[in-house]
């Protein structure tokens, strides 16, 4: 079994890796097909060319990650039968909620929520290194490198 990881966006693909490089995700990259999740959220021509060069009984279970799976995954007529199954996992409330999490910031948020969402409450308020948050991979990372990611994942998980 393959699995082909689709992730919507910078943050989602900056935290699956650094879930990765941490040992935090149960699917090591040698069972990933092409060995790493994908920013995409369909299966576009160069996935589908892997997936058609598998051996004939492999099969590939997709994982969709992103704040918004409303989607309809497109799987073209010729791999449909290479597919095991799909999974989608959303991320709402956004990632940005395990950044404010982390800095002791998600009483502040909670007086504000009804007018800002987590994006822009991490923008204004949240700097690393004198850097505003930003979604970006790089900004991500950095900030994790430094912070635990697990201790803000639990906290995040036992408040939602």
């Amino acid at each position: 079994m393959k699995y082909l990881i689709l992730l919507e966006g910078n943050t989602e693909k900056a935290f699956i890796e650094l879930m990765m490089d941490k040992g935090m995700l149960k699917i090591d990259a040698l069972e990933m097909l092409d060995l790493r999740p994908h920013q995409k959220r369909q299966i576009d021509p160069s996935l589908q060319v892997l997936i058609r060069q598998l051996p004939p009984d492999e099969k590939v279970k997709i994982i969709k990650i992103g704040d918004t799976l409303t989607d309809q995954l497109k799987i073209p007529k010729d791999i449909r039968h290479k597919i095991a199954s799909e999974e989608k996992y959303c991320t709402k409330p956004e990632f940005e909620m395990v950044v404010i999490i982390s800095e002791g910031m998600y009483e502040a948020y909670q007086k504000v929520k009804s007018q800002k969402r987590p994006k822009i409450f991490a923008k204004e308020r949240i700097k690393h290194h004198g850097t505003r948050y930003t979604n970006s991979q790089k900004w991500i990372i950095d900030y994790f490198s430094e912070n635990n990611l697990i201790n803000a994942l639990r906290e995040y998980k036992r408040r939602t």
